[in-house]
């Protein structure tokens, strides 16, 4: 499988590259050039202004984004906002929510990063009640309830309260997000636009390592010609492509409308099994160069931090990866995605 970007989707990374790198590495700025250049509103659809497009693209704007470890709230407002929106939100919504709001979701729960079966429960009247962990600010948020199904939610409405990640809600009004598989789609889209992210901050944190290495003079030689300085800058090395390809191959298949099931569960344990200990790695190839606030390398191993805590961590992605291999076994009865919530795209 050949997952080198077209002409269209380099223009794209070549699009976003500039416009981050004008930037400066200042968020706001970095953020409202982004939105001037159109890059917020791949996924929009095209009668809103939007290019149309879909996962794939949208990836490679986090991967440009975490390559450069800027702390703009891209994850949330286009993997969990505009993505599920434009694929699942009626004529109606999309014209509220796509033109100028910024979104997030509210997915994961106390002990639980993402939920196949949440405690927030969706009243007949059409309230919702429950605890989310981890929720950015944002205008609208997709809440994820017992279902399971998708909401969405004004964090300004009555019986709503968001305090440092922590959504509290007390028979709040919602909104149903059509479709059926909108939550188990959700999560797809999560897993695709966190690996998307983890995979860019991996990439540059090794490039920041990898130039290091190569100017760094010690006894009177560069790092990078010492046998041990090669041979951990090459297991980074590794350790990053083989999560370019896991975290590519997942969006292209979400995109296409494939199962992506199994690729995603796959980038997502690759991810947290490897890019920490590998983040390590370029820390100590910087000696203290790399605990300096004034270097970029803490943005980035923050970053790869805060995405393992918002997949979970290593064990239990390991956990989730190997019920559905387990689920796969011809006894279970079971699908290769493991039943019919995860039948579709």
């Amino acid at each position: 499988m050949d997952f080198r970007p077209d002409d269209s989707q380099q223009s794209i990374i070549g699009l976003a590259a500039e416009v981050l790198d004008g930037g400066d590495g200042d968020p706001d700025k970095s953020w409202a050039a982004l939105g001037q250049a159109g890059l917020l509103t791949l996924a929009v659809p095209e009668r809103l202004g939007g290019a149309g497009l879909g996962v794939l693209e949208t990836a490679l704007v986090l991967t440009e984004i975490g390559r450069r470890a800027i702390a703009v709230p891209a994850l949330h407002h286009l993997a969990l906002g505009v993505l599920p929106v434009a694929r699942w939100g009626t004529g109606r919504q999309q014209d509220d929510l796509l033109t100028g709001r910024t979104l997030a979701a509210a997915i994961a729960e106390p002990g639980d990063p993402l939920p196949a079966a949440p405690r927030t429960t969706l009243a007949t009247d059409g309230t919702v009640t429950g605890v989310k962990t981890g929720v950015a600010a944002a205008d609208r948020l997709l809440v994820t309830v017992g279902g399971p199904a998708v909401v969405i939610v004004d964090p300004a409405a009555p019986g709503v309260t968001l305090d440092r990640g922590i959504l509290r809600m007390e028979r709040a009004p919602a909104e149903p997000l059509a479709g059926e598989d909108c939550h188990a789609g959700l999560h797809r889209f999560a897993l695709a636009g966190a690996c998307a992210l983890g995979d860019g901050a991996l990439a540059g944190a090794l490039a920041l390592t990898a130039g290091h290495v190569r100017t760094r003079q010690q006894f009177g030689r560069p790092l990078a010609t010492f046998q041990a300085v090669a041979q951990q800058i090459a297991d980074v090395y590794v350790a990053s492509r083989t999560l370019h390809l896991a975290a590519t191959s997942a969006a292209w298949r979400l995109g296409a409308g494939r199962p992506a099931d199994d690729d995603l569960d796959v980038a997502a344990q690759w991810f947290t099994a490897e890019a920490p200990p590998a983040a390590r790695t370029c820390h100590h190839l910087h000696g203290g160069l790399g605990l300096s606030i004034d270097y970029p390398l803490h943005r980035h191993t923050a970053l790869i931090r805060d995405l393992v805590r918002f997949l979970g961590g290593g064990e239990h992605r390991l956990t989730v990866l190997g019920e559905r291999v387990a689920a796969r076994r011809p006894e279970s009865g079971a699908g290769i995605d493991g039943g019919a919530a995860c039948s579709s795209t």
